[in-house]
């Protein structure tokens, strides 16, 4: 199935069912009932999920893992490498930049800006913001990884879909204004916390 079909709900599950599958769970065949135990999410949710991106699964018995895992990287594009930068080298920005979990879904964070320029400790040069947009079309950046400050974030953002970049992952705390057509996912963290500290007083 084209993932362009799928709705955004499930979409945003496949990323974990693709990790357990792939990564935690070592038997031929894989229930839906398995991967809803181990993810914490409803078997009947889990079951509708995999019918949209691999079938049907054999009754008793499930999924064929290897068929499975390769319908949900098909789904996500694994494949298909896609290459983002991050502005604004902080603190979260080190923190991402040092992530090597992106390369499992095929993305690549091949370039990062900030004001000051330094050497990060796997030898990657941090390049100034005035080389950001030709770097970004030279190098066919499809996704902005914003982690400035909220002041600046406007400007950046700007600069980014200037450059044709086509998506936003914003960590800024502040609301982007882009065309239609750009696409932005926003984490708040002090949010989340704070939904998550009502949460646990309770």
């Amino acid at each position: 199935m084209n993932n362009e079909n799928l709705p955004l709900s499930v979409l945003n599950r496949l990323p974990a069912y693709l990790h357990f599958v792939k990564y935690m769970y070592g038997g031929a065949t894989v229930s839906s009932a398995v991967i809803a135990k181990a993810l914490s999410l409803g078997e009947v949710q889990v079951r509708k999920d995999l019918q949209m991106v691999s079938g049907a699964g054999r009754p008793k018995v499930g999924y064929v893992t290897a068929e499975l895992v390769r319908h949900l990287e098909e789904s996500l594009a694994v494949s298909t490498k896609v290459n983002c930068v991050l502005v604004g080298v902080g603190h979260l920005g080190k923190a991402l930049l040092y992530n090597d979990g992106f390369e499992e879904y095929g993305l690549s964070v091949i370039g990062a800006f900030d004001t000051k320029q330094i050497t990060l400790h796997d030898g990657r040069e941090v390049l100034p913001p005035e080389q950001l947009a030709e770097f970004c079309k030279s190098h066919d950046v499809a996704i902005g990884i914003v982690t400035v400050p909220e002041q600046a974030a406007q400007t950046v953002a700007d600069e980014l879909v200037s450059a044709g970049v086509m998506a936003i992952w914003n960590f800024a705390p502040t609301t982007l204004k882009v065309p239609d057509n750009v696409k932005v996912k926003n984490e708040n963290l002090a949010q989340s916390l704070a939904v998550l500290a009502v949460q646990a007083v309770k």
